[in-house]
């Protein structure tokens, strides 16, 4: 079965889930927004308190609120960045969107995924599988992680309660986000539960019958 802990971070309100296994103890962090010491400190508490196994991060997007503890995790619990080489150009350009939004990296380095995901893919997770799918539009290279099993999809920045992202950003594309949304995650089952990048989660049937923006 799969367990999920939301934690917010950062100045973004960054929705960042830790997602494990009963099972096995497993465990993959979903972009990871840890960006002082002491959410970090939250973070890995957290890990020790439930004995659980960091195996991968996996990222919905490679914007800056989604990014900040992925190196630190990465390098401290020795594990893989997964994600779309579609937002490559995104992570290559983290302290760029830092000066952007006045914000400050300590450590200044470029966010790069080693392992490469693509419609279709299969994210494990213990024993558990999420299906990865395509959803370009917030950025080039944008992924939703499904769990049939679970009944949840984690959509990143794709899809909130009765809203969509931002496509102001370089690299979006507000008819492909719409287009995107639309066919690919108002498709799947209608009691799905939808847990978003920011704010509150919601269902596949509140968003198709009250998301204005895909009226």
């Amino acid at each position: 079965m799969l367990n999920v802990k939301q934690f917010v971070f950062n100045p973004f309100d960054e929705n960042t889930y830790l997602v494990s296994d009963s099972a096995t103890g497993d465990a993959i962090v979903i972009d990871p927004g840890m960006h002082t010491p002491e959410e970090r400190k939250r973070f890995d508490t957290y890990l020790r308190e439930k004995d659980l196994k960091l195996k991968e991060i996996v990222l919905t997007h490679m914007h800056l609120d989604h990014c900040f503890g992925v190196n630190g995790l990465s390098r401290d619990y020795g594990i893989p960045v997964a994600a779309s080489p579609a937002d490559a150009i995104l992570g290559v350009s983290i302290v760029g969107q830092a000066t952007r939004f006045g914000i400050y990296l300590p450590e200044g380095e470029a966010v790069r995924a080693s392992v490469a995901l693509a419609d279709g893919d299969e994210v494990r997770v213990g024993s558990e599988t999420l299906s990865v799918i395509a959803v370009p539009g917030h950025s080039p290279g944008g992924i939703a992680l499904y769990c049939a099993d679970a009944g949840i999809v984690f959509t990143g920045d794709s899809l909130f309660r009765r809203s969509i992202g931002r496509t102001d950003l370089p690299g979006g594309n507000s008819r492909q986000l719409v287009e995107s949304v639309t066919a690919r995650l108002l498709s799947l089952p209608p009691d799905t539960l939808v847990l978003p990048g920011h704010g509150p989660s919601t269902t596949i049937a509140e968003e198709r019958l009250g998301n204005p923006f895909l009226a």
